[in-house]
């Protein structure tokens, strides 16, 4: 899969978001949801078409921790009596999300794992911006805030695994 798909469904994505009204707290908990369960989806697909360990075991990884972040997010909603609410981004995160699950079920072997990784660096450069110039400023419930700022040190070290994988397939 090119890279530049899923960056160009990101950008309209997200910089619709830092351009129009900024989100509130109800769309911050969609778009959070929403991002988790892109890459909790692409994971569970790494898992089973990645060709070497390197790439099922990130897959998991990938599951466990964006699996794990939605729980956090979903108790904190329920505590906080928060429906997340769809907007343009959350919803433009699930369509790039199923455009990219179209492009990496058709391919396999190394192909698949170096589209699957190159989607990965991607992705959570994206989401990382999106944290810091979005999310975290926008988010006023200090608990919805503290989690995203939780959760961004995880994000970031997902990226540099990835980075990682990804210059060793070149």
């Amino acid at each position: 899969m090119k890279p530049a798909i899923l960056i160009a469904a990101l950008a309209l994505a997200l910089g619709g978001t830092a351009h129009a009204q900024a989100p509130n707290d109800a769309e911050i908990a969609a778009i959070v949801v929403a991002a988790n369960t892109v890459d909790i989806n692409a994971g569970q697909l790494a898992r089973k078409k990645g060709s070497t360990k390197a790439v099922r075991d990130f897959g998991q990884r990938m599951v466990t921790d964006h699996t794990g972040v939605n729980e956090q997010a979903a108790a904190l909603v329920k505590k906080l009596g928060v429906t997340p609410q769809d907007n343009a981004t959350s919803n433009s995160l699930t369509d790039g999300g199923r455009a990219t699950m179209d492009k990496l079920n058709k391919l396999s072997g190394a192909h698949f794992d170096k589209a699957y990784v190159d989607n990965e660096v991607t992705y959570h450069q994206a989401v990382l911006d999106t944290i810091d110039k979005t999310l975290i400023p926008n988010a006023k419930n200090a608990e919805l805030k503290a989690l995203i700022v939780k959760v961004r040190p995880a994000i970031d070290a997902h990226l540099q695994h990835a980075k990682h994988m990804q210059s060793s397939m070149k």
